[in-house]
């Protein structure tokens, strides 16, 4: 007898219809992620090669693409495909699971999104670059550079705050210098306010004297004081 040269054929198992449905699904999700991600790279692109009016909005606009891009990727159908086993069993649960998850991951990535841009003051950090760059723009003066030579170039670059801080010094000094005027003056004043109290008081005090011997004066001629010798 002649022996069978043909390879033994082995049996692949089939898959059951909620696998194929599953994979198919996870493919077109992987499809549709793979053309957004393209859609996604042109707008970015486009907004690198448009001038950068406001950074803050470009950022928040690449974050919010970027978080669109990772909710994306957490899909249902790649969920069930990762949890396949415990989607057989209970496909009402895993979808309340993935909305769940969803929702707690956004919420997260929104949340060290916030924290960063506190931390960081990027707002106004970002708002500071966009006045640097307009004023850069309306500036007609030719842009600094090194002439070579240290001595010059740190010249150059510690007068001027050298020059500012000189100007704040005589500002501060002509300040104390009116502020020392209006004390001296307040200190005049009360001076003279206490050497009018002080002639005041002295005119009391002979007033009250003078007072004194007038009613010494007429107690020695009482008649009382006369019927009393006798």
């Amino acid at each position: 007898m002649e022996e069978s040269t043909e390879p033994e054929r082995k049996e692949i198992p089939e898959k059951n219809e909620g696998d194929k449905s599953v994979e198919d699904q996870a493919g077109r999700d992987d499809a549709s992620a793979q053309s957004s991600d393209q859609s996604t790279s042109t707008e970015n692109k486009s907004d690198v090669s448009e001038p950068r009016g406001n950074r803050l909005k470009l950022f928040n606009k690449v974050m919010e693409k970027s978080l669109q891009k990772v909710i994306a990727d957490s899909s249902f159908h790649r969920f069930a495909k990762t949890f396949h086993p415990f989607y057989k069993q209970k496909p009402q649960l895993t979808e309340v699971i993935h909305k769940q998850f969803v929702s707690e991951l956004e919420r997260s990535i929104q949340d060290d999104i916030t924290q960063i841009m506190d931390e960081g003051n990027l707002q106004c950090k970002l708002e500071e670059l966009d006045r640097l760059e307009e004023a850069a723009k309306e500036s007609t003066e030719p842009a600094w550079r090194p002439s070579g030579v240290p001595e010059q170039d740190l010249c150059s670059f510690v007068m001027p705050y050298y020059l500012q801080q000189r100007e704040y010094l005589r500002r501060e000094l002509k300040k104390l210098q009116k502020e020392n005027a209006a004390l001296a003056q307040k200190v005049r004043a009360g001076r003279e306010r206490i050497a009018q109290s002080e002639q005041l008081i002295a005119s009391g005090v002979e007033e009250w004297r003078a007072s004194a011997s007038t009613l010494d004066a007429l107690a020695s001629l009482s008649p009382m004081q006369n019927f009393d010798t006798l």
